[in-house]
């Protein structure tokens, strides 16, 4: 008798979307449920390199373009907001599609609004955004975010419930949506004590131009620097990177252990603050520096949480400069929560169908 067959999709803006789908894709492997991961751009190549024998399926893509200018990404955004609901409706056919191909028995979609199935009642939307920071347009942004949420049998918010959490105002609201659940904070990674080789990891992420913006900075910043430092640019790409500097060490990318390893053996991450990261460097127990995307409102608000917290510095872009990381040994670093759910315990949901 076949496993049953359960849809995971992840949007793709950034990684991270997709590397926080990793494990739910392999606790559905270890409860027997049988994944059909769907995505699509550079989340989409991740997700193959990291489930080589898998299906897989292409979903049609969003196409945003970010802007060079953080400030204007909300306005871009609403110019387009027409293209943005033809691609929701667009993979929800799509999904309508994939429900028959595979006789899908439930559907874990990571913030696609459009994958989901009213042929099923096992449709699950991830989320650690109950609120959307948009700036003066923040009310209208978490509005329609939690109108699709409720077009969902459960939103899982990979978060703690309670004042000991992550996300803070991102997920968890004055009035929640009655299919939110939280199911603690997802990881793919393990805390190992292993020597430590790198005075820096530099892990870069997220949507261009604005990664390659971030690169170039810091590349410039460490040109002539003696830390030891592994640069992972953030890109699934076979093409390098010229690199005058021998002790800066540079990968495109790394996968599943070689980079969990990596960061367990670096003294210190400097990063994006974006969700997912967060939840890693947490788990991992590191110390960190976190430059914000420009015009994400929600990496901003992170940064300066945290570092209200005492947790990890940051800075804007355009003002990073090595002597910024001394500030890091004044602050304690991110800690593993602990609780974790075990993730098994929520596929019964899927035993109905």
């Amino acid at each position: 008798m076949r496993n049953k067959r359960i849809l995971v999709a992840a949007l793709n803006w950034g990684l991270g979307h997709a590397t926080r789908c990793i494990p739910i894709i392999n606790q559905l492997r270890e409860s027997k449920y049988e994944p059909v991961i769907a995505s699509d751009g550079q989340a989409l190549q991740l997700l193959k390199k990291e489930f080589p024998d898998a299906i897989f399926e292409e979903l049609s893509s969003y196409n945003i373009a970010y802007t060079k200018k953080g400030s204007n990404l909300k306005w871009k955004l609403l110019l387009d907001s027409p293209r943005i609901i033809k691609n929701i409706k667009a993979e929800n056919d799509l999904t309508k599609e994939l429900v028959r191909k595979y006789d899908l028995k439930g559907i874990i979609s990571d913030n696609r609004w459009g994958v989901r199935s009213e042929q099923l009642k096992t449709n699950i939307f991830i989320t650690h955004q109950i609120n959307v920071l948009s700036g003066s347009t923040t009310f209208l942004s978490s509005f329609i975010q939690q109108r699709y949420m409720e077009k969902f049998d459960e939103c899982w918010i990979p978060d703690f419930s309670g004042e000991n959490n992550l996300s803070g105002i991102l997920g968890h609201a004055t009035s929640t949506p009655k299919n939110v659940k939280y199911i603690g904070p997802l990881s793919r990674f393990e805390k190992r004590e292993v020597p430590l080789i790198y005075d820096y990891l530099i892990l870069l992420s997220g949507p261009e131009p604005q990664r390659s913006i971030l690169e170039n900075i810091l590349l410039q910043e460490f040109q002539n620097s003696k830390f030891k430092i592994l640069f992972i640019r953030g890109v699934i790409s076979e093409e390098s990177k010229n690199n005058t500097n021998p002790n800066i060490e540079i990968k495109n990318y790394l996968f599943g252990k070689s980079l969990e390893e990596a960061i367990n053996s670096s003294k210190r991450i400097i990063s994006r603050s974006g969700y997912t990261t967060i939840m890693d460097l947490a788990k991992l127990e590191k110390k960190a520096f976190f430059i914000p995307t420009p015009g994400q409102n929600e990496q901003e608000y992170i940064a300066e949480r945290l570092e209200k917290m005492n947790i990890a510095p940051f800075c804007k872009q355009e003002e990073f400069r090595i002597s910024k990381l001394d500030k890091i040994e004044n602050y304690k670093g991110l800690s593993d929560l602990g609780n974790h759910t075990f993730l098994g315990n929520l596929f019964t949901f899927f035993e109905g169908e």
